[in-house]
């Protein structure tokens, strides 16, 4: 059954993150449910080849573009006319949505992997 709800999950994640700036949830809720695929893949499969090491990169990387492009978008806003604006706020949200959401779902699948490795010693 796992194997059958992962692209419907996925789906769901995605469309929450995406969706975020029109509705409630947003990037949190997203990478939360995004996650949730993860963490029911290893429940379903207890194997250990995830390799937290490399989810802890894409973190990190994710954090950075989270901190940087606010302020690239800033910069940017003092050099278009009054009509790309609104196009830039969008694009903005989308992508601080969609950063979040990432970072989110990393974070929560390195800290259940940390858990699970740590019980099982």
């Amino acid at each position: 059954m796992v194997g059958l709800l992962y692209p419907f999950i996925i789906v769901l994640g995605i469309y929450v993150i995406v969706n975020g700036h029109l509705t409630p949830g947003g990037g949190f809720q997203g990478g939360a449910i995004i996650a949730s695929v993860f963490i029911s893949r290893y429940i379903a499969f207890p194997a250990d080849d995830f390799r937290i090491e490399s989810l802890q990169l894409i973190e990190k990387i994710l954090f950075i573009c989270i901190i940087l492009f606010p302020i690239l978008v800033l910069f940017q806003q003092w050099y278009v006319n009054d009509y790309l604006h609104n196009y830039i706020n969008l694009i903005y949200l989308i992508s601080m949505n969609i950063f979040i959401g990432l970072k989110v779902s990393c974070g929560l699948t390195i800290i259940f992997l940390r858990f699970i490795f740590h019980e099982g010693r």
